[in-house]
């Protein structure tokens, strides 16, 4: 066993997190201030576990010897007294995480690191009420947290980027795939780059230059097969920055630069169009099966990381 990780919030992420990290041998300690979240943490951090045996990423008796390593506490003092490092996972809700943040420094030996899974807030803000802010970072785990390796460790304004670098090899430990945001700002990382494809994908829609299908199409179909193994800037250097340079003066004023979200969604909102929640968004989810979708992604995740590793 290495060391003892509290997970502070016991929700879909926080299992999934725990998972990860039970799986690297750690002793698991789940914490949730909602006793019936709580009660169904470790029967969630199982199956997380069971999921990655089924999928072949690991061995039914790698599997059972994880489930060792969880716990729940109903204690959160007591919970702090025995952890190495404390990852929060509470709602997205920046007062919420402020007061989750404050009441941890002060029940906290000053050397535990304090991690927020927020996928959004800056790190600078959760932490503002502490009194170790140089203790605090993001560690923002990727949907589905049990399956995608990457996490985003994000530095503060006022945290140590030492310690970045401590949490760092403590993720490459538990099998991930970390990697240093050094500045604190909204989207974090891969999420910028992410907002930047999903502009363009709409833009291409409000301008009739494409069907939705065959925006995801091209996407699915075309580059994002290449980029388990050839990052976009890897793809720069192979094409020659010579030529990536040309073809950017000639394509980038003709795509978009909104620095807001585009009318096709107000548009889509103002008519009720959330998305699959409502049945309807760019596609009829009535012709849709959003539970083969997500399986066939899965699957799709699993094959490649079994070609990459």
């Amino acid at each position: 066993m290495r060391d003892s990780v509290l997970i502070f919030g016991s929700g879909m992420m926080g299992c999934a997190i725990g998972c990860c990290a039970a799986l690297a041998h750690n002793k698991v300690i789940m914490y949730d201030a909602d006793s019936a979240v709580l009660q169904k943490a470790k029967k969630r951090v199982s199956d997380n576990l069971n999921e990655l045996s089924d999928l072949g990423l690991c061995t039914m008796e790698q599997t059972e010897e994880a489930k060792k390593y969880i716990s729940v506490s109903r204690d959160v003092t007591q919970a702090c007294e025995q952890t190495k490092v404390v990852i929060e996972a509470v709602f997205e809700n920046l007062e919420i995480k402020q007061n989750v943040f404050e009441m941890l420094d002060r029940l906290l030996p000053a050397a535990v690191p304090l991690l927020s899974n927020t996928s959004g807030l800056r790190i600078t803000d959760i932490s503002s009420r502490t009194k170790h802010p140089e203790r605090t970072l993001t560690t923002h785990f990727w949907l589905p947290a049990n399956l995608i390796p990457l996490v985003e460790i994000v530095i503060g304004d006022r945290s140590s980027p030492e310690l970045a670098v401590k949490i760092k090899e403590m993720l490459i430990s538990w099998g991930k795939a970390p990697v240093i945001v050094k500045k604190d700002l909204p989207g974090q990382l891969a999420n910028r780059i992410l907002q930047a494809v999903i502009r363009e994908a709409v833009n291409i829609v409000e301008t009739g230059l494409a069907s939705p299908e065959d925006v995801d199409t091209a996407v699915k179909m075309g580059m994002a097969l290449r980029f388990p193994v050839w990052g976009p800037l890897e793809h720069v250097d192979a094409a020659g920055l010579d030529l990536c340079c040309s073809v950017q003066n000639t394509v980038l004023p003709e795509i978009s630069g909104r620095n807001n979200a585009s009318p096709l969604f107000t548009s889509l909102i103002q008519n009720g169009s959330l998305g699959y929640k409502t049945g309807r968004g760019f596609y009829d989810w009535s012709k849709k099966d959003m539970n083969a979708l997500v399986k066939r992604r899965n699957d799709f995740i699993v094959h490649a990381l079994k070609k990459i590793k």
